[in-house]
């Protein structure tokens, strides 16, 4: 959810794939085990010492062997469902040859040097943009393999055997002797062999857990058992609960509060003042639940949005009839191409905000010790972020802040916040209360909802130009909508008055149009926007290929003939779309009843083609029937894990396309839970095929490219069933449902 072109921004470091050299191998002891890992050296680090123990907290692992052979990986990638742990797991097991039915990991933070994204730069620990397997691709592997020699020179040196005549298989090493062991009757000893300086990685052939699809997810049983934990299930000796009462409007300040007859509630410890709002403190969340309805607060909303989303789409709509404010991109001379075009197409299209309507809604716990330490629970997808502002709220350094890294039941970039956010609020909270108990900061649905962080809404305007023969010569699009990350930290992303994460998907197009102008308007409103899983693509993409199908049918062609007639030959959106073509069976007529849409989208260095197949319901709209992707994601690590991505970003994206919207009525959010706000039900599910380019590039993003392409292939479809184009988001709006 975190674009790619933030690597430019946050102090590159190191390259996008960054080189063995470019990291510093290391091992040390842990009492009885091995700890394996790598540093980032950066121009800070290069010449910093190449033993661990001369730097304290410059070196962390990125696995640990206990003296029971237990492996443990320590992921720098945060869960939240998408898979990252069982991907890094897979990474490590190959490498390492161990028993992956034994392996566990766990999340980490505090060393930017050792967790550092490589796609960011190295300058900042975070999940996001769909990175966890390009940055982790080399680290994880090369650990692996460093403690994998390690533990076989431990094994030669005990059993005075040479190093070649010891193999490694699910965790134990072996002899032709008939001497073996497992990996932790080594351990210890391990951490005392020297650490190599370079490590031969396995051959692909010679692979048995990457890319293997019929590899299990590592903590598939603990997600059916109902045994895996995430931030919810926190529990603390003393632990107390606590609710928000944030101000009803955007922009809203708490003028006064009165707490007399909440405080009376039993269970009711206390309720505070915080700079987000109010927070009502309970013995458990009952507690703080019933002591909240007793709260009364007076609001001062002077500095509040107050406008509805009636009045803010007329607004967009509007700006975007006149000249953008900025120019994202340019090539040729568009207006002169219009001018001597055949045939120019225009079109609107229109895009609400997006609520993230994660499972789990937002939590956080906050806990200061007797040494004055700081401990925070919670989806840490920011950890440094998050460290130092709590550490500030605290009074304390960041390095005394100690961030446990929870798994997270969806976020889909709604965790990756600029200002901490429930984090922020559970220290504030807990400093209020003099850090006196444990405080858990516990959204309701309702919270989660309405307390801001939407993909933002948008309008685009578009026009086209063919001349005589058909050919796309002229193409514009102003794109008007806020900026994510203007007033942020992140804000040095925008350039020249374009913030990347609005144009993305609409500047790099895979056609090959001779002029061609995209602009942008930025809005300023008081609705908190945030990156929406995929950015900007979820609307981007829609506007391109919906409005690509309208120029092939002006050109009397078929859209996917039309569309491989302006591709680069054997280029990867050419043959991705090809491939989807090819399994949907475009080339023959479609079932009696059914009708097809297509669209293909490159996002996070992965390219996507759906085919959509819809039928009419009956009652004036349209049912998914059945959706065919093809995707090129590089090299497929889990295949299984690559399906379930692509799958769910199928059902996310159409989710949003066909009902979703966040609406304001005076500045109020109208949706509160799943009632008004829809998510795709069970029963609207199409049935999906997934089919996987065999590549040997380097991996690249999964958890996000499927999303982008389902709106506008299932438009596409919707058009040939009802003969009208659909260009005002949900579908359910443009359809009077």
């Amino acid at each position: 959810m975190i674009p790619k072109l933030m690597q430019s921004i946050l102090m590159p470091v190191v390259r996008r794939q960054a080189s063995r050299r470019q990291f510093l191998l290391g091992a040390i002891a842990t009492g009885t085990g091995l700890a394996v890992g790598f540093r980032m050296l950066g121009a800070a680090s290069a010449a910093a010492s190449e033993t661990v123990g001369e730097e304290p907290h410059a070196f962390s692992p990125y696995l640990t062997i206990d003296s029971n052979g237990k492996v443990t990986v320590l992921s720098s990638q945060f869960e939240m469902g998408q898979g990252s742990y069982h991907g890094l797991a897979t990474l490590v097991a190959e490498e390492l040859e161990a028993d992956f039915s034994t392996i566990e990991v766990q999340g980490v933070a505090g060393n930017v040097q050792a967790y550092g994204n490589i796609a960011f730069g190295g300058a900042i620990q975070g999940t996001g943009g769909s990175t966890s397997m390009m940055t982790s691709w080399d680290r994880y592997r090369n650990a692996g393999a460093a403690a994998r020699s390690m533990l076989v020179a431990a094994a030669a040196a005990e059993w005075s055997v040479p190093t070649a005549e010891i193999s490694v298989e699910r965790g134990i090493l072996k002899h032709a002797s008939g001497k073996q062991g497992g990996f932790g009757d080594f351990a210890a000893k391990a951490a005392t062999m020297p650490v190599p300086s370079e490590v031969i990685l396995k051959q692909p052939s010679d692979w048995t857990l990457i890319g293997n699809a019929t590899l299990k997810r590592y903590d598939s049983a603990r997600k059916t058992n109902g045994t895996e934990q995430y931030t919810i299930d926190v529990k603390l000796p003393g632990m107390l609960t606590a609710v928000m009462i944030h101000p009803p409007l955007f922009g809203g300040k708490v003028k006064s509060f009165d707490a007399t007859e909440a405080k009376k509630l039993p269970g009711v410890v206390d309720v505070v003042e915080i700079p987000r709002g109010i927070a009502v403190v309970g013995v458990h969340m009952w507690a703080a639940l019933k002591g909240r309805d007793a709260v009364t607060v007076e609001w001062d909303e002077s500095g509040a949005e107050k406008r509805s989303s009636k009045e803010l789409a007329e607004t967009y709509r509007n700006l975007a009839a006149k000249p953008p404010q900025a120019i994202a991109s340019k090539e040729g001379d568009a207006d002169a191409a219009f001018a001597d075009a055949a045939k120019v197409l225009e079109a609107s299209f229109e895009f609400p905000y997006l609520a993230h309507a994660a499972l789990e809604p937002l939590n956080a716990v906050a806990r200061k010790n007797a040494d004055g330490t700081l401990e925070i629970w919670g989806g840490h997808q920011f950890p440094d972020v998050y460290q130092a502002l709590t550490a500030g709220i605290a009074e304390i350094a960041p390095d005394k802040v100690h961030l446990h890294v929870m798994k997270t039941g969806g976020s889909f970039g709604r965790r990756a916040v600029f200002d901490g956010d429930v984090v922020v609020e559970a220290v504030y909270i807990a400093k209020a209360l003099g850090f006196r108990a444990p405080v858990k900061v516990q959204w309701t649905r309702e919270d989660d909802m309405r307390a801001g962080r939407y993909r933002p809404a948008y309008v685009h305007t578009v026009k086209a130009g063919l001349d005589e023969s058909g050919k796309l010569v002229a193409w514009s699009n102003h794109v008007v909508g806020q900026s994510i990350v203007s007033g942020t930290m992140m804000e040095g992303m925008v350039q020249n008055g374009v913030d990347p994460t609005s144009v993305e998907g609409a500047v790099h197009l895979p056609y090959a149009i001779p002029n061609k102008t995209v602009g942008l308007t930025t809005t300023q409103t008081g609705v908190p926007p945030l990156w929406w899983r995929s950015v900007g693509s979820t609307h981007t993409a829609f506007v391109v290929e919906v409005f690509m199908d309208e120029v092939a049918e002006a050109a009397g062609r078929d859209p996917i003939d039309y569309r491989l007639s302006m591709m680069e030959p054997g280029s990867r959106h050419a043959t991705i779309l090809k491939m989807a073509a090819e399994k949907a069976g475009w080339d023959k007529p479609a079932a009696e009843g059914r009708f097809r849409g297509v669209s293909v989208a490159e996002s996070f260095g992965s390219v996507v083609a759906q085919i959509a197949e819809v039928s009419l319901d009956g009652s004036g709209g349209i049912k998914v029937e059945r959706v065919v992707a093809a995707v090129d994601c590089g090299l497929a690590i889990n295949p299984n894990q690559i399906r379930a991505q692509v799958e769910g970003g199928i059902g996310f994206g159409l989710g949003a396309i066909l009902g979703e919207e966040i609406t304001l009525t005076e500045g109020r959010v109208d949706q509160g839970n799943y009632d008004l706000y829809t998510p795709l039900r069970i029963d609207a599910m199409p049935e999906v095929e997934v089919h996987i380019l065999a590549s040997a590039n380097p991996p690249s993003g999964i958890g996000e490219p499927g999303v982008p392409p389902i709106g506008p292939a299932v438009a596409n479809a919707a058009y040939k069933a009802l003969g009208r184009r659909i260009r005002i988001m949900p579908f359910a709006k443009s359809l009077g449902a």
